[in-house]
């Protein structure tokens, strides 16, 4: 594996599996990687709030004997009082890894450029690897596989999920359907598709974009959205943004179209009634708390491998 975990595009399909069957030990024998990393420190950095992000790396750390240390930027915004290049070096030499949650993908590279210990991704603009990670292990616990699926993903495409699922997808082998408004607003990045279109020839599966949710619903064994609001979104552009992606809304009539044992998953926080209805992540095909949990077992295992001290 590289020093850093910024987008899944960096790892290959056997490292992908390394850290999967990793998270897989970690979660059903806790106990025998508690001391792992005793007197290791790791840095969260954090622009972007998060329940779920911030907590699992926390209790990961402590889990694993650590110790982890919240730094939100709010009173101290990156790339301002120092460079981002110094801030970097400098933490380098308190800690021994760093975890960052920020709006830029631009400002997590410099980051990691100039770090000389371990950074992970835990959210940008542009990616969401860590996300995207405990949604393969929580498919393959689901399915028992991750090749020869169908994930369909449906709502906003252009967003850090909708990348690192591709990135994921086309890697292991998962066909993924992205069924979105025809717009550019809501279309996942062109280079990224395009990447997982020559990924996915490796592993004979297809990247489809699509804007009929039926059709990308169509046979699904994974059904994904995500929320259609985020934090940089005026209020101004909602009432617009509802409009045009209600079509895309994950309810019974739509999920129907899925397998009847398709799944139902979201990467949180959920808005009933918007993205998707109360009928569905409340039912019985949702996997949802599942994935939450599975944040926590994958990041354990993402820290021991870039740290090498699994």
């Amino acid at each position: 594996m590289d020093k850093d975990l910024l987008t899944l595009s960096q790892l290959s399909r056997q490292e992908l599996l390394e850290v999967l069957k990793l998270a897989e030990e970690l979660k059903h024998n806790p106990s025998g990687y508690e001391n792992k990393l005793k007197g290791r420190t790791l840095l969260m950095i954090f622009e972007k709030p998060s329940l779920r992000t911030r907590v699992s790396f926390e209790v990961g750390m402590t889990q694993l004997g650590g110790h982890a240390i919240y730094f939100n930027t709010a009173t101290s915004p990156m790339g301002e009082k120092e460079s981002i290049a110094d801030t970097a070096k400098t933490a380098s030499r308190y800690v021994d890894i760093i975890t960052a949650r920020l709006y830029s993908h631009e400002h997590l590279e410099e980051l990691a450029r100039n770090a000389s210990v371990p950074v992970i991704n835990a959210l940008t603009n542009f990616s969401h690897p860590c996300q995207v990670l405990a949604d393969l292990l929580t498919i393959r616990e689901k399915k028992g596989k991750l090749s020869e699926l169908k994930l369909a993903y449906l709502g906003d495409g252009n967003n850090n999920v909708t990348h690192s699922l591709l990135f994921g997808c086309s890697i292991m082998g998962i066909n993924i359907f992205i069924g979105c408004p025809k717009s550019k607003e809501f279309m996942p990045d062109a280079r990224v598709v395009n990447w997982a279109i020559e990924a996915a020839k490796k592993t004979k599966t297809r990247v489809v974009v699509s804007h009929n949710p039926i059709e990308a619903v169509k046979d699904a064994d994974v059904v994904y959205t995500d929320s259609w609001m985020s934090y940089h979104i005026p209020k101004t552009k909602q009432e617009a943004r509802v409009k045009m992606l209600r079509p895309y809304q994950v309810n019974t009539e739509l999920i129907a179209h899925a397998k009847p044992d398709a799944i139902f998953m979201h990467c949180l926080p959920a808005m009933r009634g918007m993205e998707q209805t109360a009928e569905v992540i409340d039912g019985k095909q949702s996997v949802v708390f599942d994935q939450a949990e599975n944040r926590l077992h994958t990041q354990k295992a993402l820290m021991l491998k870039l740290l090498k001290l699994e």
